[in-house]
C-alpha cells in the first residue's frame, strides 16, 4: 500500500477518436455511445479507488498531485464542461499543488475553438498538446491526419487567447514522403507559433495498426535518413533556442513537461481508465485496454515491480540532465571512454549525459552501462 509522501502525476486516459489514425497504437474507440457511462465511471474511480484499492490505500489522498494529464485517444472528443467535472472530483478529493501542471490532448481541427479553449481554462487547464504532426498537406494526408496545418494555427491561437501560455505541438519524423526539407518546413510552421513545447517522435510501426499491415507498401524514408532528419532537428531547435531536455522533447524557457518529466525520473503516478497505466509504492500496474471492463468496476492488473535502481538509470539517461555514477569499475569508465570519444555521451562532474547522437542509439549505451554495475 502506498506510504511514500512524494507528490504524484495524475493520468487520465479518454479512449474516444472521431477516426483512427493508421499508426497509432493507443487504445480508443469511434463508438462515444459510452461516454456518460466513462465519465461517472471515471469520477468515481477518483472518488472512491474501488478498482485500484489492492493497489492503493486512502492515504493517497494525504499527497498532494503535481500534474493532471488527460491523454487519448482524443480527450477534445469531450465537451469542456465533462473536462470541468473531472477536474472537480480531483480538487475534491486529492491535493492539487498550486502549480500543478493541468494538460489535455486536443485535435487541432476540433470545432468551436475559441470557446473550447476558454471552457479549458475555466476547468482549470493550463497546458495544450495540440497534434499537428506535419504541416505539409501530402503528409497529412499520407497519415491520414484530418484537417489542415492552419487549423493547428488556429487553435494555437485560440488556446493563447483563451489564457493558456503553455501550448505543445507533437511532430513526427520518418513518416510516409517526408525529406528533411520538408521535415524543416513543418519545425518551422511550429516555430513561428506562440508555442512554448514541441514533441518530435520518430514513426514507430506498431503491431495491429495498419501501417505495420502496409509496411511494405509504405514509402518510408530508410534508417539513415530518419537518423539525419533526427540530428537535423535537435541542432535547428537549439539554435532556435530551445532546450533538447529528453530524447523527444524540446521546450522554451522554463516550458519543460512537468508529468512526463515525472515519468523520467521515476515518479509515481496513478492512471485511470482503460489502458490507464501507473506507477505507486514500487508496483506498476494497468487497467486492461477495454472500456466496457472498466465501466462495469475491472481492477487493474499487476505489471511488474518498479523503481530499481538499472530502471532509474535507464529512464534518466533519457534526459539531459543523465545520471550520476560517481564510483566505475574499470571496464565501465573503459566503455564511458570509448562512447565518449565517438561523440555519443559526455560526462561532466561524474554525470554521464548523452548527446543526440547517442540518444540515438540509447537502448545499446544503457544496457552496455547496465551490463557493467
Amino acid at each position: 500500500m502506498t506510504s511514500s509522501k512524494k507528490p504524484f502525476g495524475l493520468y487520465i486516459h479518454v479512449p474516444f477518436c472521431s477516426s483512427k489514425c493508421p499508426y497509432c497504437d493507443f487504445y480508443s474507440e469511434r463508438k462515444k455511445d459510452n461516454i456518460p457511462l466513462y465519465l461517472n465511471a471515471v469520477k468515481e474511480e477518483l472518488a472512491f479507488l474501488n478498482r485500484s484499492k489492492s493497489f492503493v490505500s486512502p492515504e493517497i489522498y494525504n499527497r498532494e498531485v503535481s500534474s493532471v494529464y488527460f491523454g487519448g485517444g482524443t480527450p477534445s472528443v469531450l465537451r469542456a464542461s465533462d473536462i470541468k467535472g473531472i477536474l472537480g472530483t480531483v480538487k475534491e478529493k486529492f491535493i492539487l499543488s498550486k502549480n500543478a501542471e493541468v494538460t489535455l490532448e486536443c485535435n487541432p481541427s476540433l470545432k468551436n475553438k475559441e470557446e473550447f479553449f476558454e471552457g479549458l481554462k475555466n476547468a482549470g487547464v493550463n497546458r495544450v498538446s495540440l497534434g499537428l504532426q506535419s504541416a505539409v498537406l501530402s503528409e497529412r494526408k499520407a497519415l491520414g491526419r484530418l484537417g489542415s496545418a492552419e487549423d493547428a494555427a488556429q487553435a494555437v491561437y485560440a488556446a493563447k487567447k483563451a489564457g493558456i501560455e503553455d501550448i505543445s505541438l507533437d511532430i513526427m519524423l520518418g513518416i510516409p514522403e517526408q525529406t528533411q526539407d520538408s521535415l524543416k518546413f513543418s519545425l518551422d510552421f511550429a516555430l513561428n507559433l506562440p508555442v512554448s513545447h514541441l514533441s518530435v517522435y520518430i514513426l514507430k510501426l506498431e503491431e495491429g495498426t495498419v501501417f505495420f499491415s502496409r509496411k511494405d507498401k509504405l514509402d518510408l524514408p530508410d534508417d539513415d535518413a530518419v537518423s539525419d532528419m533526427y540530428l537535423f532537428t535537435c541542432e535547428h531547435l537549439k539554435k532556435k533556442g530551445m532546450r533538447h531536455y529528453e530524447i523527444s522533447n524540446f521546450c522554451f524557457d522554463n516550458f519543460a513537461g512537468k508529468h512526463n518529466l515525472n515519468y523520467w525520473k521515476c515518479g509515481e503516478y496513478l492512471g485511470i481508465g482503460p489502458s490507464a497505466h501507473s506507477f505507486i509504492n514500487g508496483k506498476r500496474f494497468y487497467f486492461e485496454r477495454d472500456i466496457s471492463a472498466f465501466i462495469c468496476g475491472a481492477p487493474p492488473i499487476f505489471d511488474c515491480d518498479g523503481g530499481s535502481s538499472e530502471e532509474r538509470l535507464m529512464l534518466a539517461l533519457r534526459t539531459d540532465e543523465g545520471i550520476s555514477i560517481p564510483e566505475k569499475s574499470e571496464r565501465l569508465s573503459e566503455i564511458i571512454k570509448e562512447f565518449q570519444n565517438f561523440g555519443l555521451l559526455n560526462v561532466s562532474n561524474d554525470r554521464v549525459i548523452l548527446t543526440d547522437k547517442g540518444f540515438l542509439v540509447s537502448n545499446y549505451i544503457i544496457s552496455e552501462i547496465l551490463s557493467e554495475i
